[in-house]
Protein backbone atom coordinates (compact mmCIF):
# COMPACT_ATOMS: atom_id res chain seq x y z
CA UNK A 1 0.00 0.00 0.00
CA UNK A 2 1.88 3.04 -1.24
CA UNK A 3 -0.08 6.23 -0.98
CA UNK A 4 1.56 9.58 -1.55
CA UNK A 5 -0.58 12.67 -1.02
CA UNK A 6 0.17 16.12 -2.31
CA UNK A 7 -2.71 17.77 -0.43
CA UNK A 8 -4.20 17.15 3.03
CA UNK A 9 -6.98 14.59 2.91
CA UNK A 10 -8.83 12.32 5.27
CA UNK A 11 -6.82 9.92 7.38
CA UNK A 12 -6.98 6.13 7.46
CA UNK A 13 -5.50 3.06 9.13
CA UNK A 14 -3.23 0.47 7.50
CA UNK A 15 -2.29 -2.75 9.32
CA UNK A 16 0.62 -5.03 8.46
CA UNK A 17 0.25 -8.33 10.28
CA UNK A 18 1.52 -11.90 10.32
CA UNK A 19 3.87 -14.17 12.26
CA UNK A 20 7.34 -13.35 13.51
CA UNK A 21 10.02 -13.33 10.80
CA UNK A 22 7.46 -12.54 8.08
CA UNK A 23 8.74 -9.05 7.19
CA UNK A 24 6.19 -6.88 9.03
CA UNK A 25 8.72 -4.36 10.33
CA UNK A 26 10.54 -4.32 6.97
CA UNK A 27 7.27 -3.47 5.22
CA UNK A 28 6.49 -0.78 7.80
CA UNK A 29 9.96 0.74 7.32
CA UNK A 30 9.58 0.59 3.53
CA UNK A 31 6.27 2.50 3.65
CA UNK A 32 7.62 5.08 6.09
CA UNK A 33 10.74 5.66 3.98
CA UNK A 34 8.59 6.23 0.90
CA UNK A 35 6.51 8.77 2.85
CA UNK A 36 9.73 10.56 3.86
CA UNK A 37 10.93 10.57 0.24
CA UNK A 38 7.60 12.22 -0.63
CA UNK A 39 8.54 14.92 1.93
CA UNK A 40 5.71 13.97 4.28
CA UNK A 41 6.06 14.58 8.01
CA UNK A 42 6.52 11.17 9.65
CA UNK A 43 6.58 10.13 13.31
CA UNK A 44 7.38 6.59 14.42
CA UNK A 45 6.53 4.89 17.70
CA UNK A 46 7.10 1.59 19.44
CA UNK A 47 6.06 0.26 22.87
CA UNK A 48 8.47 0.75 25.75
CA UNK A 49 8.55 -3.02 26.37
CA UNK A 50 10.23 -3.71 23.00
CA UNK A 51 13.92 -3.06 23.62
CA UNK A 52 15.29 -6.14 21.82
CA UNK A 53 17.51 -4.39 19.29
CA UNK A 54 17.40 -0.69 20.11
CA UNK A 55 15.91 1.77 22.57
CA UNK A 56 15.33 4.47 19.97
CA UNK A 57 14.77 2.69 16.63
CA UNK A 58 12.33 0.25 15.16
CA UNK A 59 14.48 -2.60 13.85
CA UNK A 60 13.63 -5.53 11.59
CA UNK A 61 15.16 -8.98 12.07
CA UNK A 62 17.26 -8.23 8.98
CA UNK A 63 18.58 -5.07 10.73
CA UNK A 64 16.67 -2.46 8.72
CA UNK A 65 16.06 0.41 11.12
CA UNK A 66 14.43 3.81 11.56
CA UNK A 67 14.57 6.23 14.46
CA UNK A 68 11.52 5.98 16.70
CA UNK A 69 10.10 7.10 20.00
CA UNK A 70 9.18 4.70 22.82
CA UNK A 71 5.83 5.23 24.51
CA UNK A 72 4.23 3.58 27.55
CA UNK A 73 0.65 3.57 26.28
CA UNK A 74 -1.69 4.30 23.40
CA UNK A 75 -2.83 7.49 25.12
CA UNK A 76 0.76 8.72 25.42
CA UNK A 77 1.27 7.93 21.71
CA UNK A 78 -1.67 10.14 20.71
CA UNK A 79 -0.36 13.00 22.87
CA UNK A 80 3.10 12.75 21.25
CA UNK A 81 1.84 13.11 17.67
CA UNK A 82 2.57 16.59 16.34
CA UNK A 83 -0.15 18.57 14.57
CA UNK A 84 1.87 18.77 11.35
CA UNK A 85 2.57 15.01 11.25
CA UNK A 86 1.02 13.36 8.20
CA UNK A 87 2.09 9.73 8.69
CA UNK A 88 2.25 7.85 11.99
CA UNK A 89 4.14 4.55 12.10
CA UNK A 90 3.58 2.12 14.97
CA UNK A 91 5.61 -1.08 15.36
CA UNK A 92 4.79 -4.09 17.58
CA UNK A 93 1.12 -3.19 17.91
CA UNK A 94 0.40 -6.39 19.87
CA UNK A 95 2.41 -5.02 22.82
CA UNK A 96 0.15 -1.97 23.20
CA UNK A 97 -2.86 -1.74 25.49
CA UNK A 98 -6.48 -2.37 24.49
CA UNK A 99 -6.92 1.33 23.65
CA UNK A 100 -4.70 1.13 20.54
CA UNK A 101 -7.65 0.85 18.08
CA UNK A 102 -9.32 3.92 19.60
CA UNK A 103 -6.00 5.80 19.52
CA UNK A 104 -5.52 4.93 15.84
CA UNK A 105 -9.10 6.03 15.09
CA UNK A 106 -8.42 9.35 16.84
CA UNK A 107 -5.31 9.91 14.73
CA UNK A 108 -7.01 8.89 11.48
CA UNK A 109 -9.92 11.21 12.31
CA UNK A 110 -7.33 14.00 12.67
CA UNK A 111 -6.28 13.34 9.05
CA UNK A 112 -3.26 11.14 9.74
CA UNK A 113 -2.23 8.07 7.76
CA UNK A 114 -1.66 5.52 10.53
CA UNK A 115 0.41 2.41 9.74
CA UNK A 116 0.58 -0.31 12.39
CA UNK A 117 2.67 -3.49 12.26
CA UNK A 118 2.11 -6.35 14.70
CA UNK A 119 1.53 -10.02 15.34
CA UNK A 120 -2.02 -11.22 14.74
CA UNK A 121 -1.58 -14.44 16.80
CA UNK A 122 0.19 -15.27 20.05
CA UNK A 123 2.42 -18.30 20.68
CA UNK A 124 -0.64 -20.53 21.14
CA UNK A 125 -2.17 -19.49 17.82
CA UNK A 126 -4.85 -17.33 19.47
CA UNK A 127 -5.76 -13.82 18.27
CA UNK A 128 -3.33 -11.37 19.90
CA UNK A 129 -5.22 -8.36 21.23
CA UNK A 130 -5.47 -5.54 20.37
CA UNK A 131 -4.58 -6.54 16.79
CA UNK A 132 -7.92 -8.26 15.91
CA UNK A 133 -9.84 -5.11 16.88
CA UNK A 134 -7.43 -3.03 14.83
CA UNK A 135 -7.85 -5.33 11.82
CA UNK A 136 -11.61 -4.84 12.07
CA UNK A 137 -11.41 -1.05 11.73
CA UNK A 138 -8.48 -0.71 9.29
CA UNK A 139 -9.07 0.47 5.74
CA UNK A 140 -6.08 -1.51 4.43
CA UNK A 141 -4.66 -4.83 5.66
CA UNK A 142 -1.50 -6.62 4.53
CA UNK A 143 -0.96 -10.18 5.75
CA UNK A 144 2.68 -11.27 5.59
CA UNK A 145 3.88 -14.87 5.70
CA UNK A 146 7.24 -16.23 6.76
CA UNK A 147 8.85 -19.49 5.66
CA UNK A 148 8.40 -22.54 7.91
CA UNK A 149 11.80 -23.53 9.28
CA UNK A 150 10.73 -27.18 9.43
CA UNK A 151 9.28 -27.85 5.96
CA UNK A 152 9.68 -24.67 3.90
CA UNK A 153 5.95 -24.01 3.40
CA UNK A 154 4.42 -20.56 3.98
CA UNK A 155 4.36 -19.94 7.75
CA UNK A 156 1.50 -18.21 9.53
CA UNK A 157 2.44 -19.14 13.13
CA UNK A 158 5.05 -18.09 15.65
CA UNK A 159 6.48 -21.15 17.41
CA UNK A 160 7.75 -20.45 20.93
CA UNK A 161 10.76 -22.63 21.69
CA UNK A 162 11.14 -21.90 25.41
CA UNK A 163 8.81 -22.93 28.21
CA UNK A 164 6.80 -20.03 29.63
CA UNK A 165 3.15 -19.36 30.29
CA UNK A 166 3.63 -15.59 29.90
CA UNK A 167 1.69 -14.34 26.92
CA UNK A 168 4.21 -11.57 26.32
CA UNK A 169 7.77 -12.86 26.25
CA UNK A 170 9.85 -10.45 24.20
CA UNK A 171 12.47 -12.27 22.17
CA UNK A 172 13.67 -13.19 18.71
CA UNK A 173 15.81 -15.88 17.10
CA UNK A 174 16.47 -18.72 19.51
CA UNK A 175 13.22 -18.14 21.39
CA UNK A 176 10.85 -18.19 18.42
CA UNK A 177 10.69 -19.50 14.87
CA UNK A 178 8.22 -19.39 12.02
CA UNK A 179 6.06 -22.46 11.44
CA UNK A 180 3.32 -23.47 8.99
CA UNK A 181 -0.05 -24.80 10.13
CA UNK A 182 1.14 -28.42 9.90
CA UNK A 183 4.44 -27.97 11.79
CA UNK A 184 3.13 -25.57 14.47
CA UNK A 185 2.88 -27.19 17.93
CA UNK A 186 1.67 -24.89 20.73
CA UNK A 187 2.40 -27.58 23.34
CA UNK A 188 6.17 -27.08 22.85
CA UNK A 189 5.99 -23.92 24.97
CA UNK A 190 4.05 -25.59 27.79
CA UNK A 191 5.47 -24.98 31.24
CA UNK A 192 6.32 -28.11 33.17
CA UNK A 193 4.21 -28.41 36.34
CA UNK A 194 6.30 -28.89 39.46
Amino acid sequence: MDVVRSQPQHGWIEVITGSMFSGKSEELIRRLRRAQIAKQQVQIFKPLVDNRYSEDHIVSHSDMRMASQCVKSSDELVKCVDDDTEVVGIDEGQFFDANLPAACNTLADRGKRVIVAGLDQDYLGRPFEPMPQLLAIAEYITKTLAICVVCGDPANHTQRLVASSDRVLVGATGMYEARCRHCFDPTLAAVEKV
